[in-house]
């Protein structure tokens, strides 16, 4: 299978943040404004929208009835499942991700996180910092969003007051300077009348910062081209066909880094090495290509490669083990105790694993490890130490998302029970 090779095409990815938040704090209402304001909901739609609040007694129109479509959240009130949404302005494109606020969902809030580049958390100005702020921000760091904006919410309730903003501020940053290298804005808004949220506000001259969409127009947007190459390998392609007899190649997505035809590549867990020749993307050949491109890798030898291997240079190889020492979200009603066993999916590899030790369990307010817990119970965020019965290719998830994180899934049910992320191998420093 040959092709004239080409460079790799490279393409600017839209913005991709979650807003998360106490129930009622207005997330909901915030991304509608958003959507309003930016001229992104149809003129039907708004009708649709208006009516509903209508019948609904509310005395303005509902904004969060744009983005609450499940029935069971519009009879609640309540924000259940992530709710994606997409709009552009002149400088960028975003996707949204409207979380859920209540802890009982805890779980689907960290599915909207952990794919963002921003993570905007929604704090009401009345009721300040609480245990939800505190978990969202964690959870968010936790899942690799290294980009926090704070957005202090219904100012308009509180007189659009500076020292109240200040005093909420203040709180902000002290629970902040805990969370390891993360950026911090703090912007007081209104989302039920559109304060500081696209526009800046006349309410407030005291505040002489950006909007909120001003700030994620100019968000930086996380790459991974330039981290060391990562290639977790989905399949072995070898068509055996009369035009492709000898073609044989491992296809996948390239979780970071770039790769270049001519480069080594070490196989793990085998650690052999191979020339690649070949990097196909259909229906071309490129001399390169890097994260997060989905491509077919041929390499000079024949090498022994499954999937759930992962390809990598030399200089930058990544941990290969059966012990792993992580913190995990625990998603279960099912309170589990050590020696439970699991299925854990660690890019494209899925091992039997066990419960080893809970080391303990994270403290929301002061971020500190608390041990002596017996049990992981719902939303419970924790440092546990697992075995599994196969060797593993992993990294710290610091220093990468794809191979350092992992699902574990009930035997029984095949539910996924909790998401983790490693910091180490066991018998290291954690």
């Amino acid at each position: 299978m040959s092709h004239e090779a080409t460079p790799a095409r490279t393409e600017r990815r839209p913005l991709r943040f979650s807003v998360s938040g106490n129930v009622d704090d207005g997330k909901s209402t915030l991304v509608g404004r958003l959507l309003l304001d930016t001229r992104q909901v149809a003129e039907d739609q708004l009708e649709h929208v208006e009516e509903a609040s209508r019948r609904r007694g509310f005395a303005r129109t509902e904004l969060a009835l744009l983005t609450d479509g499940l029935r069971a959240e519009r009879e609640q009130g309540i924000t259940i499942d992530v709710a994606y949404r997409y709009f552009r302005t002149a400088k960028r494109r975003f996707i949204v991700a409207d979380t859920p606020g209540h802890v009982q969902y805890t779980r689907n809030m960290i599915t909207g996180a952990s794919t963002a580049d921003v993570a905007l958390l929604i704090v009401d100005a009345r009721h300040g910092v609480t245990e939800q702020t505190r978990r969202h921000a964690l959870a968010s760091r936790l899942v690799g969003v290294k980009n926090i904006v704070f957005g202090v919410n219904k100012m308009d309730l509180v007189g659009y007051s500076e020292s109240r903003f200040r005093e909420v501020e203040a709180d902000l940053h002290a629970f902040s300077a805990k969370l390891p290298s993360t950026a911090i804005t703090i912007v007081p808004v209104a989302a039920l009348t559109g304060d500081n949220v696209v526009e800046r506000s006349t309410a407030m001259p005291w505040y002489a910062g950006p909007s909120l969409l001003e700030l994620l127009e100019e968000a930086p947007v996380a790459t991974s081209a330039e981290a060391p190459f990562r290639f977790p390998v989905q399949w072995v392609v070898r068509p055996g066909s009369d035009d492709h007899h000898d073609y044989r190649a491992f296809a996948g997505q390239i979780a970071q880094g770039t790769v270049r035809v001519g480069d080594v590549l070490v196989a793990w867990p085998s650690g052999k090495q191979s020339r690649v020749v070949g990097i196909d993307r259909h229906p071309e050949a490129l001399e390169s290509a890097q994260a997060p491109l989905s491509v077919a890798i041929r390499l000079e030898d024949d090498v022994d490669v499954s999937r759930g291997d992962v390809l990598t240079h030399e200089a930058h190889p990544p941990r290969v083990g059966r012990k792993l020492v992580a913190t995990v979200s625990w998603f279960d009603a099912r309170p589990v105790r050590a020696g439970a066993r699991f299925w854990l999916k660690n890019h494209t590899k899925t091992v039997k694993a066990r419960l080893e030790a809970i080391d303990g369990t994270l403290d929301l307010a002061t971020l500190a490890l608390t041990p002596g817990a017996e049990e992981l119970r719902l939303n419970d965020l924790a440092v546990v130490r697992l075995a599994t019965s196969a060797p593993l290719v992993f990294d710290a998830y610091e220093d990468g998302a794809t191979t350092g994180s992992f699902i574990l899934i009930d035997e029984a049910t095949h539910e996924t029970v909790a998401a983790g992320l490693i910091r180490t191998e066991s018998g290291e420093d954690a």
